[in-house]
């Protein structure tokens, strides 16, 4: 067994980058704690503190925990341009992912662009950098992009959430009800007549279906978000296809279906 040593800042790096990927960004106190030198108070002395100590009354939530999604929708739906709607959100308080988060992950591409991606929520890198899939999913992405002739000026990528879940974990249930105007607005202003949903969350959040992905991958559907009808198509998350090369095929079929409907359009 090696002996305790001191890190170096590399390995100090490392050990904080690993912390921040499990979720972690609270320290307790400011020096440490050795829990093994303490010895447990006697257990009489303990009852008498806890019998001697008055018991307050629990406060009770008196409405709803975190935001208001009435209140999100209220928002989102009186933005008239995608600055407008950025603003809103770096000031919105009311999803709890923002105090976790590093900061707004809010769009990359062209907003002017007639084919929209969705993903569903920022990572460790674009939580550092402010934009959507900027990491080894993100640089995949770029090639699958590439394949079928476009780049990140001809499209605009955008996540259900744009605050990095702690830990990378799923956002909750709650925390997509508190997003999701701001997404659908995102979708009405951008107005794109094509969608590229990356993964499950995205396309069971956008097609509002509970079906898996490896189940619904490869089929076009025709969705209406407020008054914007466009056409939709969900594929599997670059990020799957890292850990899973042997379904880049499936993907491939996908990204070729999407480029015989962009020359249907037009937008090839």
């Amino acid at each position: 067994m090696s002996q305790d040593r001191p890190l170096n800042n590399a390995e100090l790096v490392s050990v904080l980058d690993w912390y921040r990927a499990a979720g972690v960004d609270l320290a307790v106190l400011d020096e440490p704690v050795d829990r093994f030198a303490q010895k447990p108070p006697a257990a009489a002395a303990m009852v008498q503190r806890a019998s001697a100590a008055p018991v307050a009354p629990v406060p009770q939530p008196t409405g709803p925990i975190g935001g208001d999604p009435a209140e999100a929708r209220q928002l989102a739906a009186s933005a008239q341009s995608l600055d407008e709607l950025r603003g809103m959100l770096e000031a919105y308080d009311g999803c709890g992912l923002k105090f976790r988060a590093t900061q707004l992950v809010f769009a990359d591409g062209n907003p002017e662009a007639k084919i929209m991606l969705i993903g569903e929520a920022p990572g460790a890198e674009e939580d550092r950098q402010g934009k959507p899939f900027v990491g080894r999913s993100g640089q995949l992405l770029d090639r699958m992009l590439g394949a079928i002739g476009l780049d990140r000026t001809s499209v605009y990528i955008v996540n259900t959430v744009p605050w990095r879940p702690p830990g990378n974990r799923t956002p909750t249930p709650e925390e997509m009800e508190l997003c999701l105007p701001f997404l659908h607005r995102q979708v009405e202003l951008v107005a794109p007549k094509l969608v590229l949903t990356l993964g499950g969350p995205a396309m069971q959040t956008v097609f509002k279906s509970s079906n898996g992905i490896i189940k619904m991958r490869g089929k076009w559907q025709e969705l209406t978000i407020g008054s914007h009808a466009f056409e939709a198509l969900p594929t599997l998350h670059p990020a799957y296809l890292l850990r899973t090369p042997a379904a880049k095929q499936q993907a491939w079929k996908d990204l070729l279906s999407f480029r015989v409907k962009m020359e249907s359009l037009g937008l090839g």
